[in-house]
């Protein structure tokens, strides 16, 4: 798997070329978190949101489809005691309906072939009134940011859209989300940030 293989050298290179964005993303990301909140964390990598999520809330459940990125992120987390770090599919989540207040599902949307099946699952597992905040790499047409992306491509990230700000925000209004904010962390491949509430028909 792709992100096994790379597991080692994420973070480090992520700090490397974009720290300064992943820095603003995920202060705006935590900030965003209340004390009282429990948080599902879809796709968390080695845990650079985690551990400011963790920071913030009462329970944070992390989540990622590579066992290599778990393992780096639970001993980058270990000082946090409200973090339990499971193996997990984000188009098929083994969780009940309604079971956390807010879901973060950070720069993954972009690579999937269904995020629709993505966001419905994270619609199903907040309770209505919740959030879901999901940070994207944007390609705002930079040179930095094309390449990058190039670069990705090439070493198997494979991705499967990109996204400049105003695509973004109108992938979910097309989808029937009201975007409650939006925030743009810069940086070489600047990160979108879109806080989507949650809203469920009656039964």
């Amino acid at each position: 798997m792709f992100w096994d293989k790379i597991a080692v050298i994420y973070e480090p290179m992520e700090t490397i070329y974009n720290g300064k964005a992943n820095e603003s993303a995920g202060n705006y990301v935590a900030s965003q978190i209340h004390p009282e909140d429990s948080v599902l964390e879809c796709a968390c990598g080695t845990g650079i949101f985690s551990r400011k999520v963790a920071a913030r809330c009462r329970k944070l459940t992390a989540t990622d489809f590579s066992p290599k990125m778990l393992k780096k992120a639970a001993k980058k987390c270990k000082r946090y005691g409200n973090i339990t770090f499971e193996n997990g599919n984000i188009l098929n989540l083994k969780y009940a309906d309604n079971s956390f207040d807010k879901a973060l599902a950070a720069n993954v949307i972009h690579l999937l072939d269904d995020p629709d099946q993505a966001l419905s699952e994270l619609k199903r597992v907040v309770k209505p009134g919740g959030q879901l905040i999901l940070p994207v790499y944007l390609n705002e047409n930079s040179k930095s940011a094309s390449c990058a992306a190039s670069l990705a491509n090439k070493v198997g990230a494979n991705f499967k859209r990109q996204f400049t700000t105003e695509s973004y925000k109108q992938f979910y209004r097309d989808r029937g989300f009201d975007l409650v904010d939006f925030y743009v962390a810069e940086g070489r491949m600047s990160c979108g940030i879109a806080v989507l509430s949650v809203k469920k028909r009656a039964s």
